[in-house]
């Protein structure tokens, strides 16, 4: 596994402007964006009852992961299963995909099939449901704007219109009421293998700023 650098910033929207403008002469957008060139993102996050990952985030734990169910511009067609982790600052994400009836049943906690279904990241999700009480805990939903450049395997998305489901785990449904998580955020992040190469780092430079560790799981439980 492949493990990628990655660095976040928090930015405003001068520095967005500028930023996708930069990047729209040397990188593309991905090219699963819509015509307005972003796309809409909805996932469901795990975590048990004494907010383990939550918590880990919050205490800064060298090494955690987290489960999360996704889809991409309320299209249940192409749902995925997501397990993302961290170590040393570092992180991958590996994925496996779901049906939206497979999505549904787990959300209504009918998880006995998982363990027979082929698929080692369904697998180890129910094995961790089980063992360690991971459920659903809240929808997180964001606009992203995505590009991304081969060398290095770079990929720069900015995150905006950040908003919760209050614990709602209903992600399926496309009227499910969700709100703003906390004050508005533009958040950049800038993924990469083994290098970042020097006409992304200059296309994504913000003075001023430093890196966070933003995240919008934790941001969505603001009000918890």
């Amino acid at each position: 596994m492949v493990y990628r650098n990655e660095i976040k910033h928090m930015i405003d929207y001068a520095d967005r402007t500028a930023i996708i403008a930069n990047l729209r002469r040397v990188a593309r957008l991905d090219p699963h964006v819509g015509p307005e060139g972003n796309y809409f993102i909805r996932s469901l996050y795990f975590d048990n009852i004494a907010d383990r990952a939550l918590r880990e985030k919050n205490d800064g734990v060298n090494e955690r992961e987290k489960f999360r169910i996704r889809y991409y511009n309320g299209n249940t067609d192409f749902i995925h299963l997501e397990k993302q982790v961290k170590r040393n600052g570092l992180g991958y994400k590996v994925s496996a995909p779901l049906t939206a009836r497979e999505a549904q049943r787990i959300v209504d906690g009918d998880t006995a099939w998982m363990a027979t279904s082929g698929r080692g990241l369904v697998i180890e999700l129910y094995s961790k449901m089980k063992g360690q009480g991971l459920r659903p805990k809240t929808i997180v939903d964001y606009t992203r704007v995505p590009f991304i450049y081969p060398a290095g395997n770079v990929r720069v998305t900015i995150d905006e219109n950040i908003r919760t489901g209050l614990g709602c785990v209903d992600f399926l449904n496309p009227n499910c009421v969700t709100i703003p998580a906390g004050e508005p955020v533009i958040l950049l992040e800038v993924k990469w293998d083994e290098y970042l190469p020097t006409i992304i780092r200059h296309a994504v430079h913000v003075r001023n700023r430093r890196e966070t560790a933003f995240s919008k799981y934790e941001i969505c439980r603001i009000y918890d």
